[in-house]
């Protein structure tokens, strides 16, 4: 046994599961083992162990939820850290929301309205925790977080843990300063302001009642697989291409939804990539528009 897990394990840091399907650990059910899964108990014991495999050089993945990414299937090398356990908690301070990254980012928008908060409304029909949409500045209906983000406390690959305000988070469209320096969300502190509780809730179920109209969510599926070009839609131009209800193996365009792909059963993220590269060539071809994946590709090829 190699000596990192061996002090993972006289640590007690956390659960640790080896040769892990990570299939069962993504909301695509698709993707091979990790050498190593590793899921701790609150901040201390991640951050305890994120130090531990720097100071062995032991590559580390960050999975979270597992939505919104796509997982070889060979599989990842090294550690997978899947947090949960621990930080899965919000707190109230005024206009202030501080959550957990394991947080439901769903759920976030649902007790923040519940305390008369608005400014989380958009995050009603996003899946995934607190710490992925802060990682991928994830939006929706004309908002995403960088609108309402106050800051948040991370985890660097060194082990060091930092707190960023907004600007040193360099948001963008889907994209945040984590996507260049490897580190994991701990907590996220956003500030909303005071709105009536009646109109959120209306706002929130008619988020809910679209998303379930125009999702495919009873499918194992991992959100909008590509990013809107500027000033048009992905959605809009697979769909007028044709391309609705194409399949590659055990994976298919959704005949809901153009920019969702679904797993109908036995779906490879081979068979993903394939329709991913299909629909990429043909939009480019029809339309001249280079679609760029907004899911994360990760693991062994």
């Amino acid at each position: 046994m190699e000596t990192y897990i061996t002090e993972l394990e006289q640590a007690g840091l956390g659960q640790i599961l080896y040769n892990e399907p990570l299939a069962k650990h993504t909301t695509w059910k698709i993707g091979g083992p990790a050498d190593v899964l590793f899921i701790p108990h609150g901040k201390d014991q991640l951050v305890s162990a994120i130090r531990l495999l720097h100071k062995h050089g032991v590559p580390w993945t960050n999975l979270g939820r597992g939505s919104n990414m796509l997982v070889s299937d060979k599989g990842i090398r090294g550690v997978v850290v899947k947090t949960r356990d621990g930080l899965d908690y919000v707190r109230f301070e005024g206009s202030l929301v501080y959550a957990g990254a394991s947080y439901s980012f769903i759920k976030l928008s649902v007790m923040s309205g519940k305390e008369g908060l608005t400014g989380l409304e958009f995050a009603g029909g996003i899946p995934g925790t607190v710490g992925g949409a802060v990682y991928m500045n994830a939006g929706a209906h004309g908002s995403d977080v960088s609108r309402i983000f106050r800051s948040a406390e991370i985890v660097l690959e060194t082990g060091e843990l930092v707190r960023f305000d907004r600007e040193a988070m360099q948001f963008s469209y889907r994209h945040s300063i984590l996507h260049e320096m490897k580190g994991v969300v701990v907590e996220a502190a956003f500030e909303l302001a005071e709105g009536d509780r009646n109109e959120i809730a209306a706002t929130l179920a008619s988020y809910k009642e679209r998303r379930l109209r125009t999702q495919p969510l009873q499918l194992a599926c991992a959100g909008s697989v590509f990013r809107n070009p500027p000033n048009d839609f992905a959605a809009r131009l697979i769909q007028e291409a044709g391309l609705k209800g194409v399949r590659f193996g055990g994976a298919q365009v959704s005949e809901l939804h153009a920019n969702f792909i679904v797993n109908t059963g036995q779906a490879t993220a081979e068979d993903v990539l394939t329709l991913m590269t299909h629909i990429q060539g043909t939009i480019a071809d029809r339309y001249g528009v280079q679609l760029v994946p907004e899911v994360l590709v990760v693991g062994e090829r």
